[in-house]
């Protein structure tokens, strides 16, 4: 295994819960050098962060250690099948305010 996998599955393992379920795959290409992440699904959330912070943070990381090693270094995480993302959507959500209470008030 390479230099850089391990670099980033030892970043990802001290994350989850499950760190035996973490695995990386190394590609390269005449684009430089993708290394893609698999994760229990239900360590996802540890992975991306909220409003994906960790995510970008490992991003961040893994882009220095390329730089530092003179090659293009890429980062995806695998997101696992028939898994979805659930978006706030502001619009969604005023609909389903209840304003009976409001319009009780008499100003």
């Amino acid at each position: 295994m390479e230099k850089d996998q391990l670099f980033v599955e030892s970043i990802v393992k001290a994350l989850v819960n499950n760190p035996q379920d973490v695995r990386t795959e190394r590609k390269v290409d005449e684009r430089g050098v993708l290394i893609t992440l698999h994760v229990n699904p239900a360590d996802m959330g540890y992975v991306i962060g909220k409003k994906g912070r960790i995510a970008t943070a490992i991003r961040t990381l893994v882009h220095t250690f390329g730089v530092r090693a003179n090659m293009r270094l890429n980062f995806k995480i695998n997101e696992p099948e028939g898994r979805h993302r659930e978006r706030n959507n502001d619009e969604s959500a005023h609909d389903e305010v209840d304003m009976s209470a409001v319009e009780d008030i008499k100003l």
